[in-house]
């Protein structure tokens, strides 16, 4: 009994360690957030001696701040919302059909996704300078598309094949036409799988910063280019840092919470 017991014990003690060495870097950062800078480089304490909201302030009224945030999240939605509907109807033509080089081709998709985004920076800032677009939200977005596109349809190509055949079959008989069976029939099936490409193509996106700090410049800069503003003469302005990365983490931590169940399915039944 009290090897049983003592294993028991370890198996809680383990996790909870776990978490909390995962929880502590963003209980540092939050707490950082409402100390000012005097306090956060002159004294040690696990939490504010004198809380302060100005971090948080500067950032909600500084129009070059929040602005940060305004245009990540337009690019961010708009990639994701670009990206997965390119996805589908690719990953349907993988999964349904067979022709000549699909295997290449779904290959070379995904050596897409597999190189860094430093080797597209300059054809991308070449390209949309020609064409205008630099310092727009949809130069991101479509710049983000050359790497979310491959993952979207990779994953989204695992579930499709996970769908029996037959139900095609059964809905061309009973009269439906392709685009309502796709959107009445087939998407509800694979709802989860399109909750985990939503999911990681809003992530990789928000996270991204070499591409969209090349392609923007004032009127489109994402908030983690803005973070950088920071640095003066007398230093790095850590509580108004901190309290920017707080902020960033929330619309994560949001889609994370609204997507939980599709993303826990998408682990069990998809590629992922």
């Amino acid at each position: 009994m009290s090897n049983r017991s003592e294993g028991s014990r370890l198996s809680f003690l383990i996790p909870t360690i776990y978490i909390i060495f995962l929880l502590l870097p963003i209980y540092w950062l939050v707490n950082m957030s409402f100390k000012e800078n005097t306090e956060i480089l002159g004294t040690f304490s696990l939490i504010p001696e004198r809380p302060t909201l100005r971090n948080y302030m500067v950032i909600f009224t500084d129009p070059s701040w929040y602005s940060g945030y305004i245009n990540s999240m337009i690019y961010v939605v708009l990639n994701t919302v670009i990206s997965v509907a390119v996805a589908l109807p690719a990953a349907y033509a993988f999964s349904r059909y067979r022709f000549l080089g699909d295997k290449h081709l779904f290959f070379w998709l995904l050596t897409n996704r597999m190189a860094p985004p430093a080797v597209f920076a300059l054809p991308f800032f070449q390209l949309y300078s020609a064409f205008g677009l630099i310092d727009t939200h949809i130069a991101v977005a479509l710049a983000h598309c050359l790497f979310n596109v491959p993952l979207a349809v990779w994953i989204l190509e695992g579930f499709m094949s996970g769908v029996p055949k037959e139900i095609d079959e059964t809905a061309y008989i009973d009269g439906y036409s392709f685009p309502r069976f796709f959107v009445k029939i087939f998407m509800p099936l694979i709802a989860s799988g399109i909750g985990v490409a939503a999911f990681f193509c809003f992530m990789f996106s928000w996270v991204e910063l070499l591409i969209a700090r090349t392609l923007t410049t004032t009127e489109a800069k994402p908030i983690s280019a803005i973070m950088t503003r920071t640095v003066s003469a007398s230093g790095l302005d850590w509580g108004v840092l901190a309290a920017a990365g707080v902020l960033t983490i929330i619309p994560g931590a949001l889609v994370i919470y609204f997507v939980r169940n599709y993303i826990a399915k998408g682990f069990a039944l998809g590629r992922v």
